[in-house]
């Protein structure tokens, strides 16, 4: 829309970068519990299947899209699901979606949450998953899928070894392979390993007096 100038222009002033850095960035919008949900989310199901249940469930996360189309375009968790035809876990399955969407609303840094539900325990006991990785409770591991779907949008990095480390790693799986004619055969690690404190997978060897671990390359002697 153009607008007439009936004055004489008695001067001008250019705005600084740093006036143009600050104004851009007061339009930027960022997360907060005052958003409003569109029509529509883009999101993920992760299916969780456990030897605690004859049924598996599936884990929805969606996600919303703040400044699209821009340089400050962000790609935020917006609220999370869970469905099961098993409704033993229904009251707390919930109350747990229900506060998780509500951190994910609020704004600020949410990864925390990852570490939280992780380190929740079971009373009666873990699981192992396939690939050996334990379980500690079935919280735990929807913590896993809230992990996998943060690094999935760039909220988390997704944690990787160098080719150094991995031929490192390669080379200890075949000394130890040689030495107790262990090779791992229907697995990816040794069936005598042990467990990993760090990724919690079963993958630990003892060489040489060191434990290491064949998954992340854990040792206790650096």
């Amino acid at each position: 829309m153009s607008k007439k100038i009936d004055q004489k222009i008695v001067g001008f002033q250019v705005k600084s970068k740093e006036e143009q850095e600050r104004e851009t960035e007061s339009n930027i919008v960022q997360m907060h519990e005052k958003v409003s949900r569109p029509e529509a989310l883009d999101g993920a199901t992760y299916k969780i299947k456990t030897p605690l249940s004859d049924h598996a469930l599936y884990v929805t996360i969606n996600d919303i899209i703040l400044n699209p189309g821009t340089d400050h375009e962000l790609r935020r968790p917006f609220e999370i699901f869970i469905n099961s035809k098993n409704m033993d876990h229904f009251q707390w399955i919930v109350a747990l979606t229900r506060v998780v969407s509500a951190v994910f609303r609020k704004g600020g840094d949410c990864t925390f949450l990852v570490e939280e539900l992780k380190a929740v325990f079971d009373p009666q006991g873990g699981y192992f998953k396939s690939g050996g990785r334990f379980m500690p409770s079935l919280v735990a591991e929807i913590g896993w899928v809230i992990e996998d779907h943060l690094q999935n949008i760039g909220l988390l990095e997704m944690p990787s070894l160098t080719d150094h480390q991995k031929q490192i790693l390669d080379e200890k799986k075949e000394q130890y392979a040689q030495r107790t004619g262990d090779d791992g055969a229907g697995g990816e690690f040794p069936a005598t390993a042990s467990l990993c404190r760090k990724c919690s997978v079963k993958a630990a060897i003892l060489m040489d007096g060191c434990l290491t671990c064949l998954n992340c390359g854990d040792s206790k002697c650096g």
